[in-house]
Order: structure tokens, then sequence, then C-alpha cells
């Protein structure tokens, strides 16, 4: 075949549609062979072994694992924003809102710096509950689909990341903590990862950027090291190794198994505290290693995320952070998880990769911009270093206002006991009478009751009630949001009692209560009761 057959052939190719591109490519076999062209008989499929450093199915496992999570947050969004920041929320958006409009004045990119959210748009914001739907339904059927497709656009990428961030930049309190953070970078790192807009999950002139796949080891990297050091450098139990000692018991939101490690013998706390050094301050170096090296960082830090959920309701943290350790895997790693169709396809793709075919070329344009977005990762990532190097190391922290990249960390310091704050109320005119019979709000997680089984919801979460641990050692000034709740529990607010398992009060009069603080540990009273309030 001479050189202009070969051209139109080529340009023929280019044109059909992907996957019918990948269907020629496949050579005649019988009943599932594949010939070779190297060989003298044909070789099943079963026998086909993928080539290592390709990325391919690592990038659907990826698109898969994301919408996943992004799934769950924009669930939890859509069943609590309007009870926590809503038109009539613990914390009102458009209070907050107005106070970033007074401080930053109409100019929209200062108010976009402020905060990078859609809900701009919705000023005066005087009925914000249908932003808020529509904010976490668009995201909950835009993450499904790619769940069903197994794979995404940068439309489609963008947008899921731009929709969490609306929610993120104005969630206040009930949004700020690590995950938040990690889910936009992990989430932004796919953009850069798939086609402007094919939905094909075999994009053959798309091949899994390296600004993907390094971008989510670069991720996971500094994640395990920001966790590891806050550790050190933070409570000297972790330095003792006893602080394992403490954790099952007094972490947020135990669930059922935390009991039983909490039991178990101290040694075997030790031998938990000193792993948990190995998988955050030794593995992740590993990342930079040959490709064996790297899989065993990845099946030590996959197994350590799952040992996480096992043993506690961690929110989606650690489903999420599965995520990035999954480009640690290539296209040999995955093939069992595939069908014997799609391995097929991925076999010619790697072929042509190896062949250096102008098929599965993504061209010069998109060379360009991945040379870009890497400087600019890089550039982003000084003050990251610079914190992780720092003996003063901040952790969950974002340096510019988009969160592109982002530093980590997670229980620098571990309480020692356990305290929780009790909401109770009665009816009874003097609460200090010794027949004032008291009943208490049950939280859907929080423990409270101590005949109550521990509850288990990760990957979902519940932001009051992990807020709630941290009033029980913080002072009420730094919660305000936690009298709003007393005064809706005083007037039987029924759109926070949604919040909570049980209101022992709605249906009745209104209660006087005080909030008390209890000590699980021991059972004691540790505050004495407020004044309650009195009917009018």
């Amino acid at each position: 075949m001479n050189t202009r057959d070969e051209e139109t052939r080529l340009r023929r190719r280019k044109k059909q549609p992907e996957e019918e591109v990948a269907t020629e490519l496949l050579p005649p076999h019988h009943e599932g062979a594949i010939q070779d062209s190297g060989s003298e008989k044909p070789t099943t499929v079963d026998e086909v072994d993928l080539l290592p450093h390709t990325y391919w199915l690592t990038r659907i496992v990826y698109l898969r694992f994301i919408a996943f999570i992004y799934f769950v947050a924009f669930l939890v969004a859509y069943h609590q924003n309007k009870q926590l920041i809503g038109d009539n929320g613990l914390l009102p958006l458009k209070l907050h809102m107005q106070h970033l409009a007074k401080t930053v004045g109409n100019d929209w990119w200062k108010r976009i710096q402020a905060a990078p959210t859609l809900l701009w748009l919705a000023q005066p914001w005087d009925e914000v509950n249908p932003w808020l739907d529509g904010l976490a339904l668009s995201g909950l059927v835009t993450s499904g689909v790619v769940i069903l497709l197994g794979a995404a656009n940068v439309f489609i990428m963008l947008l899921l990341w731009l929709l969490y961030h609306s929610l993120v930049a104005v969630g206040q309190r009930w949004y700020g903590f690590g995950w938040e953070s990690q889910l936009l970078e992990t989430g932004l790192l796919g953009v850069w990862g798939v086609p402007l807009l094919s939905l094909a999950a075999l994009p053959q002139a798309t091949p899994s950027s390296p600004v993907l796949i390094w971008g989510l080891r670069w991720l996971i990297f500094r994640i395990m090291l920001g966790a590891g050091l806050i550790k050190v450098r933070g409570d000297q139990c972790w330095m003792d190794l006893t602080c394992m000692n403490y954790h099952y018991q007094t972490q947020p939101v135990p669930n059922p198994m935390a009991y039983y490690l909490h039991k178990t013998p101290e040694w075997v706390h030790m031998t938990e505290t000193f792993g948990n050094h190995i998988i955050e301050l030794i593995l992740p170096f590993f990342t930079f290693l040959p490709r064996a090296f790297r899989m065993t960082c990845g099946i030590g830090q996959i197994a350590f995320q799952v040992i996480l959920i096992i043993s506690g309701n961690l929110s989606f943290l650690n489903w999420l952070t599965i995520v990035p350790s999954l480009a640690y895997f290539d296209d040999r790693s995955f093939s069992f998880f595939f069908s014997k169709e799609t391995k097929r396809k991925v076999y010619r793709l790697q072929k042509l990769e190896r062949e250096s075919s102008p098929l599965v070329d993504e061209g010069l344009t998109r060379k360009c911009v991945n040379l870009i977005l890497t400087l600019m990762i890089g550039y982003l990532s000084l003050p990251v270093v610079l914190n992780l190097l720092s003996s003063r190391q901040a952790m969950n922290t974002s340096f510019e206002p988009f969160r592109i990249v982002n530093t980590y960390g997670a229980f620098g310091s571990v309480t020692k006991e356990r305290t929780e704050v009790i909401f109770e109320g009665t009816h009874s005119w003097d609460p200090d009478a010794a027949n004032a019979t008291w009943h208490e709000y049950e939280f859907k997680c929080k423990p409270g009751r101590l005949d109550r089984v521990p509850c288990l919801i990760s990957p979902y979460h519940y932001r009051l009630d992990w807020l709630m641990w941290f009033a029980a050692f913080q002072r009420y000034e730094q919660n305000p949001w936690l009298i709003h709740l007393a005064g809706k529990f005083l007037i039987n607010d029924q759109e926070a009692s949604t919040l909570i398992a049980h209101n022992p009060f709605l249906g009745q009069d209104p209660p006087n209560f005080p909030v008390r603080l209890t000590s699980s540990s021991t059972l004691r009273r540790l505050m004495a009761r407020a004044q309650p309030c009195t009917q009018q």
C-alpha cells in the first residue's frame, strides 16, 4: 500500500464513530479469538494480557467513583441544606450573602473571589430554597448520568464542580471541613482528563491525560503526608502510640464496630497507631517509584481507607480518599473488572499507542493545554508544599478561592473523654423540681442514650450531628447556630425537627428546656442547667 492510500485510510477512520473504529481495528476471529499479526495461532480473549502503563480503564473507574461521591454529596445537600442554610435555616444564606455583598461591593470579580457560587444570581436572596434544591437536583441528575455511562466530557465534569462549589462557597460552618475541598480538587482533575465533547467510554483520540493520573497521585501524596505530619506535630499520644486507646470512643460519630474496636487490647491499639504512621508517612513516597511500588502504595492506601470506613462514620471522606489511589493502578490491574469486549477494545487501543498511531494522538492543542495545567498545578502547589514543611502546619486549608490545590490533614489531636451536648425538654414550670419529667431530643446519629446502638451511615452524612461533636468542647459563642436550634425546638419548628430522629414535643405544647453537657464515659453531669424559658 502506498503512502497516499495509507493517508486516505487514516482520514476515513478518523471520520468514523469511535466505537466503530475500535471494532474495525480488531482482526478476524472466531468465537472470541484474537489473531495477533505476529502469532501463528489465535489467542482467546481470556488470554489477552493488557499492557501496563496505560489508563483507559482507570479513567472509567475514576469517573464512576467520583460521580458516586458527587451523588452522595448532592443527596446530602438536597435533604439538609434548606434546614441548615435555607430561608428559615439555622444559618440563613440570605444573611451570609448580604454580609458578603456589603463587604466586597458590586464588583463581580471581587464577589466571585469572595464566594465562587451561582447563588450570586439569586440576589436579593428572599427565596433561596428553590435555588438550593435546583443546584442539588441538577448535581444528582448529572452525577447519575456519569455513573451509568462510565464516561463524561469536559462540560459535564465542569458542571459538577461548579454546582458543588456553589454550595461549598456559601455553606458556612456546615461545609467547613476538609473533605469538601478534597471533593472539589478531586473532581476538577477529571475536567482535564476527559474529552471535550465525546461521551464515549473509550474515546480513541483522547487517552487518559497525564494531568489526571499524576494529578491524582500528587493529591493522594499530599493528603496522606499532610495527615501524617499533622499528627506527629500535634498530639503527643501519636508519638506515644496511645491515641487509638481513645479514638474509637471519642471520634465524632462512632458506628457499631467502634465499640468492639475500642475494647481490643492496648497492644492492638499501639500496633494500629504505628501502622497509621507507616501508611501516612512512608507509603506516600512510593508514588515516585516504579510500578510495583506504586501498586503496593495503592493497595495499602485503599485497605487503610476501608478499615476507617468500617470503624467510623466519617462522612464520605474515606470513600473519597480511595479515588486518587485508583491512579496507582493501570489497565492491566483493572482488566479483571471489565468485560471481554471492553478488554478487546483496550488491547487494540494500547497497540495503537505503542505504534504511535495518529488515531490515538490527542493533538497539539491538548498537549499544550496539558503543559499549561501542569505548570498551574505546580505553581499552586508551592504554598501547599511550604505548609507541609512548616512546623506550624495548617490542615484543611485553601490558599486561593477556587480550591484547585489544597492542604489536608485529620485528627491532629485526639480528645481523651467524650462529652455530648444533650437537648432535653420539660413542661414543668419548675425544671429543678424533683417531679420534673425530662424528655430527650434524639438525633439521627449523634450519641445520646447509652442504650441506643450507634448508627451506620457512611458515606452519607448528617451535618448537624457532626457539628454537635464540636459544640460539646467549644463555647456556645463559637456556635451561634446552637442557640438558633434551641430556639426552633422551643417553638416546635417542623423544618428543624426533620434534622433529628425524634422531637418528643411535636404535636404538644412547646417545652421549657436547658442544654446539658453529659460525659458518656463517666455518666456525670458536667454543666448546670441554664435558666428555663417561661411560657407567655
